[in-house]
């Protein structure tokens, strides 16, 4: 898919099972943004595999559509499946295959306005601010309404985001967490 051309309705596929994450970062932080659409939480780039012709060239798809930026280069983070509910039409099964990269950029940004909202750099004390925040509604700290006006991180990016040592979350905390996805 170019940078443009409007998307495929989601509500019109069928989940693959299979999707990525982006991590960029600068010197300013991580980058990330409050999605349009559900799921509520503040992520990085991401999306299903679809028909972009292979995880690597998803992740590139991806960072051109959602901020509009070129990537020079991928390096894989993490491959696992996660447990996450798809707003996607399904075959009964719940969760996605996901596979996790950094990417180095180039370009300006040029946010998605159908599908970014809030595009920010976060610093590791701000994304670690976040994660508390999911943690705190997992617990029933807040209720669903007020997450979705001042959103945590996606409760998905909090085991990522965990495993990969940006963020630092209890075991418990991560158990709850999953308990949302």
């Amino acid at each position: 898919m170019t940078r443009g051309a409007p998307a495929p309705s989601s509500r019109n596929l069928r989940c693959d099972h299979a999707s990525v994450g982006v991590l960029i970062t600068s010197p300013s932080g991580l980058l990330v943004f409050e999605r349009v659409n559900p799921p509520a939480g503040i992520a990085p780039v991401a999306g299903h595999i679809d028909q972009h012709g292979g995880i690597e060239q998803t992740a590139r798809d991806e960072v051109s559509e959602e901020v509009g930026l070129t990537v020079t280069d991928l390096h894989l983070l993490l491959d696992q499946w996660r447990p996450n509910h798809c707003c996607r039409a399904t075959s009964g099964l719940i969760g996605h295959h996901w596979w996790i990269f950094q990417a180095e950029v180039r370009g300006s940004l040029s946010p998605s306005l159908r599908e970014v909202r809030a595009l920010r750099w976060v610093r590791p004390d701000q994304l670690q601010q976040h994660a508390l925040r999911t943690a705190a509604y997992a617990k029933g700290c807040l209720d669903r309404a007020q997450f979705e006006r001042e959103p945590g991180l996606e409760p998905l990016w909090c085991r990522f985001l965990h495993d990969l040592e940006l963020v630092t979350l209890s075991s418990a905390d991560l158990d709850r967490i999953e308990d949302v996805l």
